[in-house]
């Protein structure tokens, strides 16, 4: 599925099982929310904190998918096309970082 087609299902759930957009705040608010859960999950699998008991079922894929979700209801909503940001996006960092990540030492093997 492409990003376009994604935005358009999401679309197509919103107006039919989720009945209407919450509004973009309300959006930004489960966004920040929904990071949060994908950074408790990083913290404890790949981080030095450890599960609690009621966290061991916790599903990094189900979260990110979440994150992605939100975000997609908000592109939708602001009337972003998400294929074309990121091409804009891509094509920016490839012009302003592709020498700063070639000469950064850290970087190196």
């Amino acid at each position: 599925m492409t990003i376009e087609q994604t935005q358009q299902v999401v679309n197509e759930w919103i107006n039919t099982t989720g009945v209407r957009y919450f509004n973009e705040l309300t959006n930004t608010a489960l966004l920040m929310e929904e990071v949060g859960e994908v950074a408790r999950i990083m913290a404890r699998q790949y981080g030095e904190q450890s599960f609690k008991n009621k966290e061991a079922d916790l599903d990094l894929a189900d979260e990110l998918a979440d994150v992605f979700f939100v975000l997609i209801c908000i592109a939708n909503q602001t009337g972003v096309n998400l294929t074309e940001a990121l091409q804009k996006n891509l094509a920016k960092k490839t012009n302003r970082d592709a020498q700063r990540h070639q000469q950064n030492e850290k970087l190196k093997n």
